[in-house]
Parts: C-alpha cells; sequence; structure tokens
C-alpha cells in the first residue's frame, strides 16, 4: 500500500485518508518496521474510508452546482433565519455578539472575531436546521472562549447537548455541501 510518510515530533502513530492518498504520521524515532506494522494492521480501516471517500466524491460530482442567483436565494434566507437563531442562543450561552455577516465561503462554516462579530455561511441552509444551531451555539461560544479547549467544549455541550453528532454530519456531509458552489 503506498502512502505519504510524515515524521514529527509527536508521540503516536496516525493515519489520514485524503483524496490525494494515504499519510502516515510517525514520532521521529519510529522504525520502518513498525510502520509497516501499523499500516498493515490498520489496512481494513483504511480501505473502509477510501471507500467512503470514494462514495463522497460521486456525489459530489452528481450533486447540481449552484447558480450564483441560488447562491443569493441561500444568501436572503440566511439573513433572515440565522439572526434569529443567534438571538435564541445568546443568552443560554451568556454572551452578546456583534454584527452578523452571512457569506458564501468554500471552506467556513462560521467564524467570530474578537470583538464579537460573526460570520456565517450561506450554504448552512442546505443543512438540517439541527446543524445550524450547532455551529451558531459554536461560534456563540468562542464570546467565552477563543479557543478549542476543553472548556469550550464543555460549553458548546452544555447549551447544545446534541452538538457531536451534528459536528459529525457536517465533517461527513459538508464537503458535498461546499463542492457545489466550486467550479467543475
Amino acid at each position: 500500500m503506498e502512502y505519504r510518510l510524515i515524521r514529527s515530533r509527536r508521540r503516536t502513530l496516525g493515519l489520514e485518508v485524503r483524496p490525494e492518498g494515504v499519510i502516515v504520521r510517525v514520532p521521529l524515532r519510529t522504525t520502518m518496521k513498525e510502520i509497516e506494522e501499523f499500516v498493515i494492521k490498520n489496512s481494513a480501516w483504511i480501505e473502509k474510508h477510501r471507500a467512503k471517500m470514494e462514495e463522497l466524491k460521486k456525489r459530489a460530482e452528481e450533486a447540481p452546482a449552484l447558480s450564483m442567483d441560488d447562491i443569493r436565494e441561500l444568501a436572503g434566507r440566511a439573513a433572515e433565519v440565522i439572526p434569529e437563531r443567534v438571538r435564541h442562543y445568546a443568552p443560554l450561552v451568556g454572551v452578546t455578539y456583534g454584527r452578523i455577516t452571512i457569506r458564501n465561503q468554500r471552506s467556513k462554516w462560521g467564524s467570530c472575531s474578537a470583538k464579537g462579530n460573526l460570520n456565517f455561511n450561506c450554504l448552512l441552509m442546505l443543512a438540517p436546521p439541527e446543524v445550524l444551531d450547532a455551529v451558531v451555539v459554536h461560534e456563540l461560544c468562542h464570546r467565552k472562549y477563543l479557543d478549542h479547549s476543553p472548556a469550550f467544549y464543555r460549553e458548546v455541550e452544555r447549551v447544545y447537548p446534541d452538538y457531536r453528532k451534528w459536528e459529525k454530519w457536517l465533517k461527513q456531509e459538508g464537503s458535498l455541501l461546499m463542492r457545489r458552489m466550486v467550479k467543475r
């Protein structure tokens, strides 16, 4: 099995399956024998994730691309829906916020500036409403924690107990939504 090897100061061996191939990350002093054994031991996992990636690629190719009119319509809907969700969750998180901006980004679902301004991707309108709420709560919790520390995630899950479920959905399905904006 072919893979790209990256040695670093990490403590554990890790695998990553990407469209361009498999990446094996290992501590600096790991022997080639240990690396090969690790790859062989995890070959079923690698193949499962390769198949998943192929399925996602196929689904992305079948999904219709969004026109500029589609994107404008999504942005208009997002400008109505997202501020209402932010108003709902801000008191539950116990924070205030600044300006809310709707964008059509190709890589981010949301962001929060140090000044408290919130940005959201209009493509969230194509996701289940629970995903939108998960992203809103995530960004509002950045008003308390400008990091992704354990305390940050405890706060997110306090406010939105199903967060991990919808975060997983977004990691698995979100790339399909993003690819609809990319010119093929």
